[in-house]
């Protein structure tokens, strides 16, 4: 499963608060690049993180097996 790192794997700034609104200004068309400058992501190791990531958990949860434990009281 991959999310979005909390910091940048580089030089540690944090990132991960901005994914969701990157995620969703993307979706909706808007140039990635613009995208990332509006949101204060200025250094191109950031931007890679943003850029290179595959967003899979929505994908992983399909095939999780939730069981539920029984209690004897």
């Amino acid at each position: 499963m991959l999310i979005i790192p909390v910091r940048c794997f580089t030089c540690g700034k944090v990132i991960g608060d901005k994914w969701e609104e990157f995620k969703k200004a993307t979706l909706g068309g808007k140039n990635p690049a613009e995208v990332l400058d509006s949101l204060g992501i200025k250094r191109y190791c950031c931007r890679r993180m943003f850029l290179s990531h595959i967003d899979l958990i929505d994908e992983a949860l399909q095939f999780h097996v939730h069981k539920k434990e029984e209690v004897n009281v």
